[in-house]
């Protein structure tokens, strides 16, 4: 099992979450994050005087899937977050060692 996160652009999120459905995919955790990689922020400007605003509005998703989706749900969160421009996002890839459904007690592939 492999726990996929994306950091992506707020405006991107109906697409991907359309294109994981198209797959199959049925959990997604959704957060509201700030952050910068190369975009390094921006400035604004705000009743006449300039702001520096250092942390860029993104949405985190999280994804528990098993090993032979990981490459149909990052094709597809690459696909549909994709604008070609700098702040695309990242997408990142890491072992889950358990999963554990609180209302059942399925534990493994069963709880995801």
């Amino acid at each position: 099992m492999k726990l996929i996160t994306a950091v992506i652009k707020p405006f991107k999120l109906d697409d991907v979450r359309e294109a994981l459905a198209d797959i199959g995919i049925q959990g997604i955790t959704v957060t509201e994050v700030k952050g910068f990689g190369r975009q390094k922020g921006h400035t604004e400007l705000y009743r006449g005087a300039e702001y520096v605003v250092d942390f860029l509005p993104k949405i985190k998703l999280e994804i528990a899937v098993e090993d032979n989706q990981v490459d149909s749900v990052t094709e597809s969160i690459s696909k549909s977050a994709h604008t070609g421009k700098i702040g695309d996002g990242k997408i990142f890839i890491t072992t889950l060692e358990q999963v554990v459904r609180i209302r059942t007690g399925e534990t493994g592939s069963d709880a995801i």
